[in-house]
């Protein structure tokens, strides 16, 4: 009996390695229920790994290993700790009826005299930070403090991570600077805080100042900069990954690439597009859904509409972004038919649409002028898909209805919107008034807009394109002369930037800083002069109003 016991032990314990779903595993706890070979030892070795498959494994259940925790008597820290993490990473909705049951365990846990350690806190914490809990968080980091913990590292870092979510970056910089000891960890956790509180200096700061960079660091900064508007600066530092030392190389993942094609649909890349689409093939990276829906994306948004609907054609899998990815590229370009022959073939597909795919139709629409297709498509989303529309729906809309001139059409609409209309919907207003030179309701329009945000100088700007349009530039130079006592400039010069030879060259009113701004200025005086007197006399109106602004 006593060689028959090692090896029943043995067998149980690799039968629970090797299980699949939890019917095995239910068998598995049968037998270990009923052995008649069980020592006290032995059998808590065999429910504790059996409750570790429960609470981890894609095939467990955390309600499972619920029961089988209930029924131990005397559980001991590994055990609790299981289970704290179990419901810490498993329960992560708001409104579970578990709420914060990771906390009741470990106050469980105290109330047993069993003294937490360093694998307790991260996930109490973890659990705080998912719920952006920062008092109860703090009240964690007491606990660690007393329990003599405040100096690991792990401790520390979801410290970190629980601060820079709830906003308390302040704190955060001070334990990180107070760590005797960090890790990579450390360092990706303050860069990612950074750069969601949209602190991107801050965050490159200390990513300059990081001496083992691991690809996490790399993605949160490249990815960072192109969601903060700053996509030149991302591909640069694309670039720096590429070219690191062969001691610090670090190889771009499918998050890089994500990143690094977005950087180049932002800025109209398309060589940097291209190279990375190369890259992908050359690297053997999967090109899975959102690496393709991203290539749409950006040989959409450079212009290669044929590109975009190859790579579009070649995805052996198509989810809903992927769909709505095409068809808003179809949209942009004008090509309205496509747009919505891609949608039918969605449906046809079994892809249910989501809000953005009919935003995709509705600009369609307003691109090409079909006002009764647009009814359809924002009535169709009503009534068959069940979706409310949302105000990007109405201002949609809007556009579609003023740009063909339906003016009455489009205050009734707005009227009947069921939310206040926003800037958008009356700025697609006033951009029809624009367009057809309706001076009464575009003053209207822009005055309401104006009041309702004074500072913004669009609105202004729009307004004298209006009156200049109806050559009432007496209203234009009354415009200015508000503008000019208010202090309304523009923030931030309009820009443009263009690749050339692999090069982005970004171009506005203030000049290059490349130095290579007297090529567009000379072709530029090389179409005025082809101009006709009139076409002439509105391209310097415009480009002084827009140095004027700047």
């Amino acid at each position: 009996m006593s060689r028959t016991f090692p090896s029943k032990v043995s067998f149980l314990r690799n039968a629970i390695e090797e299980c699949k779903n939890m019917r095995e595993l239910k068998q598995i706890h049968s037998q270990i229920i009923t052995s008649p070979y069980r020592h006290e030892n032995q059998h808590h070795f065999l429910i504790s790994r059996l409750l570790f498959f429960c609470a981890f494994s894609d095939s467990g259940s955390v309600g499972y290993a619920t029961n089988v925790f209930r029924d131990i008597k005397e559980p001991n820290l590994y055990v609790y700790n299981i289970m704290i993490r179990a419901y810490a990473c498993k329960f992560g909705e708001s409104n579970d009826t578990r709420l914060y049951q990771s906390l009741k365990l470990y106050k469980r846990m105290l109330f047993s005299c069993i003294a937490p350690d360093f694998l307790t806190f991260p996930f109490l914490l973890k659990e705080c930070t998912r719920r952006l809990d920062g008092l109860v968080g703090s009240t964690i980091h007491g606990q660690a403090i007393k329990f003599g913990l405040y100096d690991d590292v792990f401790v520390q870092n979801s410290m970190i991570s629980l601060y820079m979510a709830c906003g308390f970056v302040i704190r955060a910089k001070k334990l990180f600077d107070e760590m005797f000891s960090r890790d990579v960890v450390s360092w990706n956790t303050m860069i990612i805080g950074y750069l969601r509180s949209g602190d991107l200096d801050e965050a490159l700061d200390l990513f300059r100042r990081m001496k083992m960079k691991n690809v996490i660091s790399w993605n949160s900064i490249i990815t960072g900069f192109v969601q903060g508007g700053r996509a030149k600066e991302a591909l640069e530092f694309f670039q720096q990954m590429q070219s690191s030392s062969d001691d610090d190389v670090v190889k771009p993942d499918k998050i890089t690439i994500a990143s690094v094609l977005s950087a180049c649909a932002y800025l109209g890349a398309m060589d940097h597009g291209n190279w990375a689409h190369g890259y992908l093939k050359r690297s053997g990276i999967e090109c899975d859904v959102v690496i393709g829906t991203a290539l749409v994306d950006m040989y959409g948004k450079c212009g290669c509409v044929g590109r975009a609907y190859a790579v579009f054609k070649e995805m052996s899998e198509k989810d809903t972004l992927a769909w709505t990815a095409m068809i808003s590229v179809f949209a942009l370009h004008g090509y309205a038919k496509e747009a919505f022959d891609t949608f039918k073939e969605m449906e046809d597909e079994g892809v249910k649409p989501n809000h953005v795919t009919f935003v995709g139709l509705l600009s369609a629409c307003a691109h090409y002028g079909l006002v009764g297709k647009g009814r359809w498509c924002f009535d169709f989303m009503r009534h068959v898909y069940l979706m409310e529309p949302l105000v990007h729906h109405y201002a949609c809309m809007v556009a579609i209805l003023s740009r063909a001139g339906l003016f009455d059409e489009a205050e009734r609409f707005i009227r009947s919107m069921p939310m206040e209309p926003d800037v958008f919907v009356w700025g697609a207003l006033l951009g029809g008034c624009q367009m057809h030179g309706n001076v009464e309701l575009g003053e209207t329009v822009a005055q309401y807009l104006i009041d309702l945000d004074p500072l913004n100088h669009a609105f202004y700007v729009n307004l004298c394109d209006i009156y200049a349009k109806a050559s009432r530039f007496d209203d234009v130079k009354r415009i200015r002369n508000i503008m000019k006592e208010r202090g309304i400039r523009k923030g931030i010069p309009g820009c443009s930037m263009v690749e050339v030879d692999g090069v982005v060259h970004e171009f506005s009113v203030r000049g290059s800083p490349e130095g290579v701004i007297e090529e567009p200025v000379w072709v530029l005086n090389e179409l005025c002069k082809v101009m006709n007197f009139e076409d002439w006399v509105h391209c310097i109106r415009d480009l002084y109003m827009e140095a004027h602004i700047a």
